[in-house]
């Protein structure tokens, strides 16, 4: 995910910049955590100059490495010309304090999940903002009717509010996914070559995690444990599922059969080359496609659990690609999805008029009651209800102009049901005596700040 595709903020974190900068921190606050511990030899000065001087340069690295085929060597290589080239003449070097006792994994791994710390806060706002968006949205169109589909045939009348308010509870629970994924890669280890803290004291494993953030891992091996990163992951795969969802209604609302709404057009956009009456679903489309991306990203992070012994590095090349990707891929999808559920384009009247393209068959449960009410058996109620449905329903497929659902119970004498009873039957909105329940707990939700 590259180039156009990625947000600047969220692709700044996965930079190689971005990356040794957290490193050249965890390096520095380790010497500075030395010094306070008073142990290894290092002083505070030093510390204090390490501080002063570290840098690098990506290029500087990257040339290292040619040589050494070791990223944190070479990195370390780097930052060591730039502590030790202004050192007084005969001094020792304070590069030599840098990454004592520490191992690789030590360092990339807790940058690693300082990274994964500062995507999380992305996604997080990306979900709360869309989630408002969709909450607002709903009271917007609490009272617009609309059918209610389910297995892609009409049911009963419900609102179009309730379509927003139940993608802003699903992006609630994405806001919780996402803390909980969040608080548990939010970990450091600083712990030695297999977890034993044998050339480092703990401290400052301790220090160095406190002052970015992060907990240290009560047991790190060399490295730490990728059941974290992988919760993460599907945590991730989850939210895009859950905005392919979304994305996968708009797609069925635009169709041109129903086109209740659709994803806004721009004044000078084209839908086809060929075709100039297109518009499109192309943002829901291509947010769907993304998702898969998403998805199986989390089969990899999945894989990179298992690891051989105390560690190895068969996870290390593919969640360099997953990771960036499916932060980059989801954060772009919401940069999408925002704009989309903020304007998108709604046709009410449409919605009423598809209400009744079934010439009454959603009414159909509210016949059912009504005829059980009269005394006979719910077995019976159904054979008079269904033979008169499926006559309707084979008028509606076959084109033929006949009577609607009400009209042929009137002329069933079967049907023991009064005009007033049938008024009452026959009003949409006797469906949604009860939704002022659905939307006052709607008005408790409420996204963290």
């Amino acid at each position: 995910m590259i180039g156009r595709y990625t947000r600047p903020e969220m692709g700044a974190i996965w930079e190689t910049q971005n990356k040794f900068e957290i490193w050249k921190e965890i390096e520095i606050l380790a010497c500075e955590a030395q010094a306070e511990l008073g142990a290894a030899g290092i002083t505070k000065e030093e510390a204090a100059w390490i501080r002063e001087h570290a840098d690098f340069t990506v290029e500087r690295v990257d040339e290292i490495e040619k040589t050494t085929n070791h990223d944190v060597i070479a990195f370390l290589t780097n930052m060591a010309e730039y502590i030790d080239a202004d050192i007084p003449e005969g001094s020792e070097p304070p590069s030599r304090w840098v990454h004592y006792g520490m191992t690789s994994s030590d360092l990339g791994d807790t940058a690693l999940c300082y990274q994964i710390v500062q995507a999380c806060d992305i996604i997080l706002a990306d979900i709360r903002q869309l989630g408002e968006t969709c909450r607002r949205r709903a009271f917007e169109f609490e009272d617009t009717l609309c059918v209610g589909r389910t297995h892609g045939i009409h049911a009963e009348p419900m609102t179009f509010g309730m379509k927003f308010g139940s993608w802003a509870w699903m992006l609630k629970r994405a806001e919780e996914r996402m803390l909980q994924a969040r608080a548990m890669v939010a970990s450091g280890a600083i712990s030695g070559a297999v977890g034993s803290y044998s050339n480092i004291d703990p401290f400052v494993e301790h220090y160095v995690c406190e002052k970015l953030g992060l907990t240290p891992d009560p047991l790190s091996t060399q490295v730490i444990a990728r059941d974290r990163h992988a919760q993460t992951m599907c945590s991730l795969a989850v939210v895009a599922s859950e905005l392919e969802a979304i994305a996968t209604q708009i797609r069925l609302l635009q169709q041109s059969d129903v086109i209740e709404a659709e994803e806004p057009f721009k004044k000078g956009q084209k839908g086809s080359s060929a075709m100039p009456h297109k518009r499109n679903p192309i943002t829901v489309e291509r947010v769907c496609g993304l998702s898969r991306i998403v998805k199986a990203n989390a089969q990899v992070a999945l894989d990179n659990v298992a690891l051989w012994y105390e560690r190895d590095i068969s996870h290390s090349g593919a969640e360099r690609v997953a990771l960036a990707d499916s932060f980059i891929a989801l954060d772009y999808m919401f940069g999408k999805m925002q704009p989309l559920l903020d304007g998108l384009f709604t046709y009410p009247a449409k919605m009423e008029h598809n209400l009744w393209r079934t010439r009454g068959l959603i009414f159909s449960s509210k016949v059912l009651l009504a005829l059980v009410q009269t005394g006979i058996t719910r077995e019976d109620a159904y054979v008079i209800v269904q033979r008169n449905a499926m006559a309707v329903w084979e008028d509606i497929q076959n084109a033929v102009d006949g009577p609607t659902y009400r009209e042929r119970l009137e002329a069933d004498p079967d049907a023991r049901l009064t005009a007033e009873q049938l008024d009452a039957i026959f009003d949409p909105r006797a469906f949604l005596m009860r939704k002022d329940v659905i939307f006052a707990r709607l008005r408790e939700l409420s996204f963290e700040a």
